[in-house]
């Protein structure tokens, strides 16, 4: 089936002003969005519908196209369905194919998965419906006031016996998720529900994320459920480690004394972990941007390569994985800003520190929990020995 998602993201959130691309466990929103939908099997491509530049560069780098919405189509009172219709405009304006089916996200829903957006496309083909909607199973008693003031069932008869939870026939509601639409009938209808729809009832959990109370309740949720280890999610074996060094092994500040002298901080901790590696046969190497004869100083300390004053880091690491005789899928990569994307892009495994910029979170296989110069290496460290990703 030919199908597209498009994700509406717009800047000018009310209920939490920032949301879209607020780091949640270090992930920004709508970068936990597009991931999800890369790993559909239906999805040819990923687009974000936003007004906001930085909203649009941290979607550029989690892997989607952006498509620039106009002010008009921006504001609290413009419809998903006009930046949904927009996008099917762009893509005809700018020669891009339009698809069969369209999928509507909605990054506020934080527990997206490639699974439920599968299913939801499956059912609407299968059953030859115009769209389709995911849904979870709703056993609540839903009222409202009367003309009188006076209490009124709406998804029951309180007039009657209060049925049992098992007697009742199977109730749904919407959670904000995902959305499919046959493109010909959204296009005359003009509305998500276009015709003959399905429902899809999915087993994750149902927050959206509105306002700060939304978010905390869904942050807890996410820190007390398990995480899934890397080797469940990589399953390559790491031979090689290349590093960034400020934002990495320092904290990305320095200090300058009246003579103009820089210095940088680094950790103990990391220098000791970066040693466990190296004891275990693992080749590793520092590229950097940066000027500061402390680079070297540090690499010179830790016994490892360096190669720094480097603008375009993705060619001098191709050059130097092809010299060591490895494969792209045996590299691990951490880096902490934007002119280290590509790097973690095409490396196997890549880690951003917790304080990394969010296009770099956006873009990580793990964003660890300590900031660059604190402890962020030797999380990385430990973590590639204790789920024995090494080779």
């Amino acid at each position: 089936m030919d199908s597209i998602a498009v994700i509406p993201a717009r800047g000018g959130s009310v209920g939490l002003p920032g949301k879209n691309v607020r780091p949640l466990l270090g992930v920004p929103l709508v970068a936990r969005c597009i991931e999800a939908a890369r790993y559909s099997r239906h999805l040819r491509a990923v687009y974000v519908s936003t007004d906001d530049p930085g909203i649009a560069q941290v979607s550029k780098a989690a892997g989607a196209e952006v498509i620039i919405r106009p002010d008009d189509l921006s504001n609290s009172t413009a419809s998903s369905e006009s930046a949904l219709l927009h996008a099917l405009e762009w893509l005809g304006q700018s020669g891009q194919a339009v698809p069969e089916y369209l999928v509507f996200l909605q990054c506020t829903s934080p527990f997206i998965c490639a699974q439920d957006i599968d299913s939801v496309l499956e059912k609407m083909v299968q059953k030859g419906a115009a769209a389709a909607f995911s849904v979870v199973e709703d056993h609540g008693f839903i009222w409202q006031e009367d003309d009188a003031g006076f209490a009124l069932g709406i998804t029951h008869d309180a007039e009657k016996p209060r049925p049992r939870r098992q007697d009742m026939k199977p109730r749904y509601r919407e959670n904000g998720a995902i959305y499919a639409m046959r493109v010909a009938d959204f296009l005359k209808k003009r509305e998500r529900f276009c015709g003959p729809t399905v429902m899809v009832p999915v087993a994750g959990p149902a927050f959206e994320i509105d306002d700060q109370s939304d978010w905390d309740i869904v942050e807890a949720f996410l820190k007390a459920r398990p995480r899934a280890t890397l080797r469940e999610v990589v399953k390559a074996t790491i031979k090689a480690v290349v590093m960034d060094f400020d934002g990495v092994h320092t904290d990305d500040c320095v200090t300058v004394d009246q003579d103009g002298r820089e210095m940088v901080k680094c950790s103990r901790r990391d220098g000791l972990g970066l040693e466990t590696l190296r004891k275990r046969g693992v080749k590793m190497m520092i590229l950097s941007k940066e000027s500061n004869p402390v680079v070297r100083a540090r690499a010179d300390k830790l016994k490892m390569p360096v190669q720094n004053q480097i603008d375009d880091k993705l060619p001098v690491l191709d050059s130097w994985r092809q010299e060591q005789g490895l494969d792209w899928s045996e590299v691990a990569f951490i880096g902490n800003d934007v002119n280290d994307l590509e790097c973690m892009k095409a490396c196997a495994l890549s880690f951003a520190p917790a304080d990394a910029h969010d296009t770099a979170k956006a873009v990580a296989t793990c964003v660890l929990t300590k900031g660059g110069g604190n402890g962020a290496l030797r999380e990385m460290c430990d973590m590639l020995v204790a789920e024995s990703l090494l080779g």
